[in-house]
Order: C-alpha cells, then structure tokens, then sequence
C-alpha cells in the first residue's frame, strides 16, 4: 500500500480519511458481495470518492483488497502479554475475528480459484497477510524458545502451522466457530515442543 504521505504533484498530502474510508468500503463490499462482484466503481461510490482517487493509492483491486486486510488484520489485538500461551491465543483469536469480518475462508477460496487467471491476487494476500501472521506466531514461539520453555530444535514454521491448521480444518468438517479452538491447538502444539525430561 501506498505511503499515506506520499504528496500529489501539486504537492498536496493525500487525506488520510479518504484512505480509511476507501478500505473501509473495500472491506464492507468484500464481505457483502466477494471479490469477483466487488467493483472500484462501487468502492468509490461507498467511499464518497472519484475512481481516479482510489487508483492514485492502489493500481488494481487485488491491490485495494490486500491493502484493506492488512489495515485489518490485528486492529484489535492486545499487546503481548509475555505470557506465551496467553499471547499465541491471542494472535490466533484476532486472526479468527478478522477471518469472520471480512468474510474471509470466501476470500482464501476465491484467490485460489483466481490463481490462474489472477496470480498477484494470492501474491498479495500471502504478503500482506498470511506471512505477517505466521510472523506474529512465530515471534511469540522464538521467544519461548529462548526462554527453555520449547525445544531448542524446534521446527517453528511447523508449529506455527499447527497452529493456524485446526481453524481451517474445523471450517471444512462444519466445526467452525468452536469456542475453544485456539486455546486447544495452542495446547497441542506447546505439548509437541516442550523440552524433553530426562529421568534418572
């Protein structure tokens, strides 16, 4: 996404309230209609701006769209706590509720449907959300590993995909919304990691 002090060529500063008003919309058609019936032309109407004014920020829809996410994605989420169990159902709840605003296992199936036709449309998302996510995950388990409280060779990226993994397969088996999702997988999968007690 474009810098929101990036200056016109007359100088001006672009408004930082036609930014949030035009990813709000983004997110609002998103949910409501999906990517493919989602137009500009109707984020510009919901926005109160021209369309040239959204294309002077984004170059493309899937460029709006996955800019809007990520302005999402942890909007509501706490600091960390240094609590590691705490923090890890932290991030993965945000991750559920930003799922669940923005209509989103919708969204993850229409990107790999457009995967052909528009390869940059799950480019975009994997950069500006999957990854950054995974990220978030991953910092909390490093410093639990740094702290002994997960194995030293740990592999993280596994575990960060443990989990994510039980959101997705519970959508698909018609468990979604499962109240105590998060804190189960981060229980199994901090089960997994835990440092090996050697007996006398």
């Amino acid at each position: 996404m474009h810098d929101e002090t990036t200056t016109r060529s007359a100088g001006r500063p672009r408004s930082a309230e036609k930014n949030d008003a035009i990813l709000r919309a983004a997110l609002d058609l998103l949910a409501r209609q999906g990517y493919v019936r989602m137009t500009l032309d109707q984020v510009a109407s919901a926005a109160g701006v021209s369309k040239s004014t959204i294309h002077l920020r984004w170059k493309t829809k899937a460029d709006l769209l996955t800019a809007a996410l990520a302005a999402a994605r942890m909007a509501d989420a706490p600091p960390p706590s240094g609590d590691v169990r705490a923090d890890l159902v932290a991030v993965l709840r945000d991750f559920a509720d930003t799922v669940a605003r923005v209509n989103g296992m919708a969204l993850i199936g229409t990107c790999l449907a457009e995967e052909d036709h528009t390869p940059e449309l799950l480019a975009l998302l994997r950069a500006r959300t999957v990854l950054p996510r995974r990220a978030l995950l991953r910092e909390v388990l490093e410093r639990a590993r740094e702290e002994g409280s997960i194995r030293r060779d740990a592999d993280l990226e596994a575990a960060v995909s443990a989990l994510l993994g039980p959101f997705y397969a519970d959508y698909l088996a018609g468990r979604g919304g499962h109240p105590q999702w998060a804190e189960q997988a981060v229980d199994l999968t901090l089960a997994g990691l835990r440092p090996e007690t050697r007996t006398q």
